[in-house]
């Protein structure tokens, strides 16, 4: 699933008339990076969750049949928080033969291998709810999110520094029952998944390759610049 309904406030005024995830860098919208990461790693059946704006989303990237992708979109009209919004779009995620499922923000980018993200084996899967992606620290988030242990386990705080604080990147592996009991009203994702790491529910993979959260128009045109500079 790629997360993609937000108003893209901070993006503002590109955003007014573009939603955010069709805003373009490298020559192209940043969403179809993720696309083209999903279809490199195997992943066929894509969820698009939107709202404002979404219309252009479906209008630009279609059925995804050019990207070797099978594109299907969960319209939330007025705009869910991440955890609402996925919990909207589960019937479409999970089925009786797989409960994990990848999330993305659509307002990120990232040379992470998506084919990291495999299911634990079954004698661990009733230890995990999900896999977070971390990355080191950017400057504009010294403090980062959660603390990465030897482990390979996160929680909200490093005890005695044993681990290191990394700032969640967007991606993640996550299993269906983190979101028992929750409604598409049940609110942003971070809560979520401090619950489940509290009850020790929760691994983390260390990303040392490239990451950008592109929230601002000056990360954009910085991302749009280091791309221009890749081609040959």
């Amino acid at each position: 699933m790629i997360l993609a309904a937000g108003k893209g406030e901070r993006m503002r005024p590109l955003t007014l008339t573009t939603p955010k995830p069709l805003l373009g860098a490298g020559g192209k919208p940043l969403i179809e990076y993720h696309l083209e990461r999903l279809q490199h790693a195997g992943f066929r059946d894509i969820i698009i969750n939107h709202a404002w704006l979404g219309e252009q989303i479906e209008y630009t990237l279609g059925d995804g049949q050019r990207f070797g992708l099978s594109l299907h979109y969960s319209r939330e009209g007025d705009p869910l928080e991440t955890a609402g919004g996925i919990v909207r779009a589960l019937p479409l995620l999970a089925s009786a033969d797989q409960d994990w499922f990848v999330v993305i923000n659509g307002d990120i980018w990232a040379d992470f291998d998506l084919a990291r993200l495999q299911p634990p084996t079954s004698a661990e899967q009733h230890a995990l709810d999900a896999i977070l992606v971390m990355a080191d620290n950017p400057p504009h988030h010294r403090k980062g999110d959660f603390c990465l242990s030897d482990d390979g386990m996160l929680s909200q705080e490093c005890v005695e520094k044993r681990g290191e604080m990394l700032t969640f990147t967007g991606i993640s592996l996550l299993h269906r029952r983190l979101f028992d009991g929750l409604t598409d009203q049940a609110g942003k994702l971070g809560p979520v998944l401090r619950t489940a790491m509290d009850k020790g529910r929760v691994a983390g993979l260390h990303h040392r390759g490239v990451w950008i959260d592109v929230g601002t128009p000056e990360r954009l045109r910085a991302l749009d610049q280091q791309l221009a500079a890749r081609e040959p």
